[in-house]
């Protein structure tokens, strides 16, 4: 459950003040080309997360724009009040990664009156937000729960492991709900929820107590998960309990994950996002608004692409 969202606070950290006083006394055309960005997520420990904000901060420095990262490892709360921290500095823009915009509408609003523009990079997107950046999060949980309920001949033993808070994940957990009911042969055992941070680690735990309390050998024909670190963990779990023929998909295309779909593991395949191509996208808007320009869109996607093992 998520913390309350917090008013704006009427404090200034030391290294924020100084931002804001060294900012104001520049002249106008230098403030212009010191453009400073606040990159903020409570999970940039996620492989995927890290790659979208090392591409982000690579493209930013191209362009003569200052970054700042703020990681809250999981704490929305904590979250909120950095976000009303940036606001106070008057940063340039603030670029949210991986998080749910609903959590942070309070500090979205307290932005937008302070002219700063609030860009999501794989999060959602509300009103107030400029735009966001990420994979058709829909799509892709149908695409990946139909290769894998066609894998399993429409039939059999389903666990699902999933992060509903998550904006993207929740969406592709809510298409594979959908594309189920076109399954009635398939029965969901159980659907957990993993904990972030250490959703490898987790998730690994998660299923060796799946497999300790379903040990037939057809108790589990497959498991779904909403990325790739949590089909890492439960690959990792059937290995070493030894269970074999139970399917595995993820989505992502994170390097351990596509090291083990080439290998014959469990796991069998993900949708590999374009990490960078929606930090892309998120640069160019963040360069059509810092022009004066209305963004392109308010919701941009970046291809993803079904990815099993090469014969």
């Amino acid at each position: 459950m998520s913390k309350p969202l917090l008013s704006l606070s009427s404090f200034h950290r030391p290294a924020l003040t100084f931002l804001t006083l060294a900012l104001s006394s520049l002249p106008a055309h230098a403030a212009e080309s010191a453009r400073t960005i606040a990159i903020l997520t409570p999970f940039q420990q996620s492989v995927a997360t890290n790659l979208m904000i090392d591409s982000l901060q690579a493209q930013a420095r191209g362009r003569g724009w200052k970054t700042t990262v703020f990681d809250t490892k999981g704490d929305v709360g904590q979250l909120a009040s950095r976000m009303e921290d940036v606001i106070s500095s008057r940063v340039s823009a603030i670029v949210i990664v991986s998080t749910d915009p609903n959590q942070l509408k309070n500090q979205i609003m307290a932005a937008k009156a302070a002219s700063i523009p609030v860009f999501g990079l794989d999060s959602g997107y509300i009103s107030g937000m400029a735009m966001n950046a990420t994979s058709d999060n829909t799509a892709m949980g149908k695409t990946i729960s139909t290769f894998l309920f066609k894998a399993m001949n429409g039939k059999g033993n389903l666990v699902v492991l999933t992060y509903r808070p998550h904006p993207g994940v929740l969406k592709r957990t809510l298409a594979l709900d959908e594309v189920l009911k076109a399954y009635p042969g398939i029965r969901v055992v159980t659907e957990q929820q993993v904990e972030v941070p250490g959703p490898i680690e987790n998730s690994r735990k998660q299923m060796e107590n799946i497999l300790l309390a379903n040990p037939g050998k057809a108790a589990i024909t497959a498991v779904w998960t909403g990325w790739d670190e949590p089909a890492i963990g439960v690959t990792q779990a059937l290995e070493a309990a030894g269970r074999k023929g139970v399917l595995v998909t993820g989505i992502d295309g994170n390097s351990q994950a596509l090291d083990l779909i080439q290998k014959g593991s469990s796991l069998k395949a993900t949708l590999k996002q374009n990490f960078p191509q929606m930090a892309t996208l998120v640069v160019q808007q963040l360069d059509r608004v810092f022009r004066g320009q209305a963004v392109t869109a308010t919701e941009l996607f970046a291809p993803a692409i079904l990815t099993t093992r090469k014969p």
